[in-house]
């Protein structure tokens, strides 16, 4: 039986606003012993991501929200230190939904074992994780980019649109990210080979396009929703695609969600706006994993990962997504 403690963050409201430490119970419990068909595992890492808010909510969404005095959910990246399945050894490494804690119990066949040798574990999170598939998913199947084409990506600092951006510029397209602040505009232009950069927090967005995307935006992959997005539809080129991953600037929304004013701009150019959600590929994720691994062994796709070390640290490092604070895709060293 094992004796091992388990630290957990359970959620004990439904966030307000931006999420608060208040919204959270910090307990300590036995981590127990998997049964059949599961794995224990120590989780070394956890992923942050801006669906998380979302989670916390009541109401339908593409999952069940997290449940009142329920472990707050989250991806995470650990070691195996017991298993009831044959297909999990001791020692083995995997990706999964562990939850914001030390250690989990999950079923074998909702963990992904992961070779630690060819990557740093954080890694697994990001450009080779959920966000990497998002960006490959999202802009291939969605944008459909074309050679010669131009792509707008809001976010473009953070997990998925760092990885949009450089998939464009594989894909032979100009690539135009909008991120806040000059380090990070700097990074995505001279670190990633984006071919321009938009500060929206110290320069005009509108400007900013129209001086970048003189013949119209053929692909958006919108990230943060609000203001952006609602430019952007303004300027969007004949037959343009408009691809809605996320909106992290109104998840904290004390009000009405702000939605697309300028949505007819749709019908004059003959435009497609799509949402989707990366977990409906998830038949076809090693295929996006081939890929994204071989072209970050090839040169062609960097990342970068922000770590905060503590697992103690939860509530107030999640924050930090939604306050554009974030360098990188942001993981917890639990």
């Amino acid at each position: 039986m094992s004796t091992l403690q388990n630290r957990q963050f359970k959620l004990t409201s439904r966030p307000v606003g931006m999420v608060k430490r208040s919204d959270f119970e910090f307990v300590t419990t036995p981590a127990g012993d998997p049964g059949p068909g599961e794995a224990l595992v120590k989780v070394l890492y956890l992923s942050l991501d801006p669906a998380m808010r979302g989670w916390m909510n009541a109401g339908k969404s593409y999952v069940p929200p997290v449940g009142l005095g329920e472990v707050m959910r989250a991806g995470g990246i650990g070691s195996v230190v017991a298993s009831n399945d044959s297909s999990l050894a001791a020692g083995d490494t995997v990706v999964g939904m562990t939850g914001v804690q030390d250690y989990t119990i999950a079923k074998a066949k909702e963990l992904t074992k992961v070779d630690p040798r060819l990557a740093p574990l954080p890694r697994y999170l990001g450009a080779l994780g959920m966000p990497g598939l998002t960006a490959y998913f999202g802009l291939l199947d969605i944008g459909q980019p074309k050679e010669g084409e131009t792509v707008v990506v809001s976010a473009a600092a953070g997990a998925v649109g760092a990885v949009v951006g450089q998939i464009a510029k594989i894909k032979g397209c100009r690539a135009v990210g909008i991120a806040g602040g000059p380090d990070k505009c700097r990074y995505i232009v001279d670190e990633l080979g984006f071919d321009a950069a938009i500060d929206y927090k110290n320069e005009d967005v509108r400007a900013g396009l129209a001086r970048h995307c003189p013949k119209g935006i053929d692909i958006y992959f919108d990230n943060v929703g609000g203001e952006i997005l609602d430019i952007v539809l303004s300027m969007l080129a004949r037959r343009a695609r408009v691809i809605i991953c996320g909106a992290v600037s109104q998840y904290n929304n004390l009000e009405s969600i702000e939605g697309p004013r300028n949505y007819m701009s749709l019908l004059v150019n003959h435009a497609r706006m799509e949402g989707f959600v990366v977990f409906y590929y998830a038949a076809r994720y090693p295929e996006g994993m081939q890929a994204l691994a071989g072209w970050i062994l090839a040169g062609k796709l960097k990342a970068r990962e922000d770590i905060v070390e503590g697992l103690e640290t939860f509530p107030d490092t999640l924050q930090k997504l939604f306050r554009g604070e974030n360098f990188g895709k942001l993981v917890i060293k639990v």
